[in-house]
């Protein structure tokens, strides 16, 4: 009998045994489920490709609004594949620092000025030519068609890829000494230019006289007559607040300003075609969104310095404009040797 008892006692032990084994079993199986979907989705999230941008401009300019756009539009299309970074207002470095970053692969891409692109290409300094193009609708049309062709050229012989021309705006004179009409009206005027020969050489040759100032100290050069006038694109000169020591606007739109919105060549190239496709068409995308947005700002901003600003406004007519093309044309004599009869030719095409 007790031998009985004892033997269905290790069999009831070896049941409870195995169904207890049976349950750990499941649960380990389980954890290792678990684990194995953790490690697919760190794996799907790292496997996303980074891309950083850096620019100079705030957060409410069109160049960042437009930016966040084109993430958006990215990452979603990509469906997560490519992740967009922006980085506004310098947090990289200025113009040169964020183009230098780019090109070195540093940094994945950058939106500068194309001033400052003349380190990789001399000939970028057409662009700030006054009155190469007699309007918006012309200078976009060259630089999405065979000029922006020309010199994206030269940028992928450098290790960089443009994906495109976003506009900066276009660059008109604010005064103290009066509204300026014709080529005369400059005479004398102590004008604020950027640190560039050929705005130095522009006021020059119109009889101003030309005083290179950083833009950071410009507010404190016209309240205190250090200068009379300065130019800058209205959206820029509203929002610094220029008015508060102009009295006079003239939109002349002397030039026209534009961002290249350039990539590392090498990391553009390290992407699916799939991932090129989504860039090169977002990119696109972006500058038609933004140069839209920062025309409308343009405009907001000639009225705002009107009527908030209490600036007198007189706008250039077609006419106007010609005079003052053809009292700088010893400048374009000039510069026609430095850049050669070509590319001007190539840029007059788009006037016609």
């Amino acid at each position: 009998m007790k031998k009985k008892l004892l033997l269905l006692v290790l069999a009831l032990t070896f049941v409870l045994t195995a169904c207890g084994g049976n349950k750990g079993g499941e649960n380990k199986a389980q954890e290792n489920g678990k684990n194995a979907e953790t490690q697919e989705t760190t794996q799907a999230t790292g496997d996303s490709v980074v891309i950083k941008i850096g620019h100079v401009e705030p957060e409410d300019r069109s160049t960042h609004q437009a930016l966040l756009e084109f993430k958006k539009n990215v990452e979603e299309r990509s469906k997560g594949s490519l992740t967009i970074e922006i980085y506004p207002n310098g947090a990289l470095g200025g113009d040169v620092q964020i183009t230098e970053s780019v090109a070195m692969g540093t940094l994945d891409a950058a939106l500068p000025a194309t001033s400052v692109l003349t380190t990789y290409s001399e000939e970028f300094g057409i662009l700030d030519m006054p009155y190469l193009f007699k309007s918006s609708d012309a200078a976009f049309a060259a630089l999405d068609g065979k000029v922006g062709e020309y010199f994206n050229a030269k940028l992928e012989e450098n290790g960089i890829h443009n994906l495109g021309y976003s506009y900066n705006g276009p660059r008109s004179t604010t005064t103290n000494t009066g509204p300026i009409e014709k080529p005369e009206d400059l005479k004398g005027v102590k004008m604020r230019v950027m640190e560039s020969p050929i705005f130095i050489d522009f006021y020059k040759t119109l009889g101003a006289n030309p005083t290179p100032m950083s833009f950071t100290e410009l507010y404190t050069g016209l309240q205190q007559g250090t200068v009379e006038a300065q130019e800058n694109p209205p959206s820029l000169t509203f929002a610094n607040k220029f008015y508060e020591v102009q009295k006079y606007q003239t939109i002349d739109e002397h030039v026209h300003n534009f961002l290249a919105f350039i990539m590392n060549a090498n990391k553009f190239n390290s992407l699916t075609d799939e991932q090129k496709t989504i860039i090169t068409e977002e990119g696109k995308n972006y500058v038609d969104t933004q140069r839209k947005m920062e025309l409308e700002a343009n405009g907001k901003a000639i009225e705002n310095l009107k009527t908030e600003g209490g600036l007198e406004t007189n706008i250039l007519s077609p006419e106007q404009k010609q005079a003052f093309r053809d009292a700088v044309q010893p400048m374009y004599d000039k510069y026609h040797k430095q850049f050669g009869e070509d590319l001007f030719n190539m840029c007059e095409e788009y006037n016609k």
